[in-house]
């Protein structure tokens, strides 16, 4: 069987986490024997061409353009579509996979897509089915208990007032045109698919993302060496990783750390984000509260893995509909307690007192509480973080999600 993986980013180029899924996923599928071909994107001319990387045939498109346009250039952009077609044409994919295209892509390559494959699946990693960007409508910044559930409708007034002049009135109507050539849409999270639902997206499951755990086995010395370059020795370490931004609750966890140092002096936040403009708030968020933060840059590999290995509590504290946050897995598969929001796919990862803390990020109080419960009693963290890595292995492994959608690809 030939599967062909459209993805707008794609590893090693960029780790991001909707390309991470679909490289793992490529890659588990090529070893067991499957022709796999990806058809990517990137901005250099120079960097543009035909590669085989990890086994993986991939194709990558250079464009580039501002992303203003992104709400009509999303849709159908010249500059890569009659490449893709080209590529298409000659691979002639049984199964056409597509991840995120709503960026450099577009949607017009599920229809190019359904001309010369037998079937073409979409996995939805995020609301921009429907939305413009992420998806904060439904949240009551009053409330900060954990609500039973979220109202994600979201009209097209609302966006208005949001998005201003990127909103394009027919966006979403051509994008539900061009949803009628998937045979199947999948959702990340049951959330997600509740919310994709509710907006008139249908045809839609669930399947959740994977962790490989041979990935996540620790060097020990590599280990010390992390720890040794950013001085973790004998300290509480808190670790945030991501995409650092407000929406991603980089604000909210240094408010709780603000109250977590009082109790635990030794206690530092281990930041792994690229160090952008919002890194740089954060450390003047970090200057009033007497918060020690330690930035790594972005990390890879076995950076990435020593640095959640030296980690005592994993934070995901997102203030929107985060639809997974691998995060989550990665935490629970090194065996870490996680303190995860209440928002979007988390509370579907994350089973509350068993796996970690599930908390509304805007109350950070609560937030913190939850650090200096796990930080005051070690064995209940430890019974966490070993509670997290069977649930891990058992429901989010990288062999299980690879088995449910070879069983839908199967023809």
């Amino acid at each position: 069987m030939k599967i062909l993986f459209l993805q707008d980013r794609f590893p090693p180029v960029n780790w991001g986490g909707d390309g991470t899924v679909a490289f793992n996923l490529a890659c588990s599928m090529q070893k067991l024997g499957y022709q796999v071909f990806i058809i990517t994107t990137i901005r250099e001319k120079s960097k543009a061409g035909r590669f085989n990387e990890h086994g993986l045939n991939i194709f990558r498109i250079k464009t580039d353009y501002n992303e203003r346009w992104r709400a009509y250039l999303g849709l159908y952009n010249p500059e890569t579509v009659k490449k893709a077609k080209e590529i298409i044409e000659e691979i002639k994919p049984d199964v056409t996979h597509i991840h995120t295209v709503h960026h450099y892509l577009s949607y017009c390559c599920l229809k190019i897509a359904r001309k010369h494959s037998k079937k073409v699946f979409l996995t939805a990693h995020d609301v921009m089915l429907f939305h413009y960007g992420k998806l904060i409508e439904f949240i009551d910044y009053k409330n900060l208990s954990i609500p039973e559930s979220f109202d994600y409708r979201i009209n097209f007034w609302q966006q208005i007032k949001r998005f201003k002049k990127r909103y394009n009135p027919f966006r979403n109507i051509i994008i539900k045109h061009y949803l009628k050539y998937v045979d199947k849409i999948f959702a990340v999270s049951h959330s997600l698919r509740k919310a994709l639902t509710e907006n008139g997206i249908k045809n839609v499951e669930t399947i959740y993302n994977g962790v490989d755990e041979n990935q996540w086995q620790v060097n020990h010395d590599k280990m010390e060496s992390f720890k040794d370059k950013y001085n973790l020795s004998d300290k509480k370490i808190v670790f945030y990783a991501g995409r650092l931004s407000n929406l991603k609750g980089g604000g909210k966890i240094i408010d709780a750390m603000k109250i977590v140092v009082k109790e635990f002096p030794e206690a530092l936040l281990l930041v792994a984000g690229r160090k952008e403009s919002y890194a740089e708030k954060m450390m003047d968020f970090t200057e009033k509260g007497n918060v020690k933060i330690v930035f790594t840059g972005w990390i890879e590999n076995d950076d990435l893995v020593s640095a959640y290995h030296s980690s005592d509590v994993i934070v995901t504290p997102s203030i929107y509909m985060d639809p997974f946050n691998l995060i989550n897995i990665e935490g629970m598969i090194c065996k870490k307690p996680v303190v995860g929001t209440c928002f979007g796919g988390t509370a579907e990862i994350i089973i509350d007192k068993k796996t970690g803390y599930i908390v509304n990020p805007l109350d950070s109080q609560t937030m913190a509480d939850r650090i200096i419960d796990l930080f005051k009693n070690p064995d209940r963290a430890k019974e966490f973080g070993l509670s997290g890595y069977e649930r891990a292995r058992q429901e989010f492994s990288l062999e299980k999600q690879t088995k449910k959608y070879l069983k839908e690809f199967k023809l």
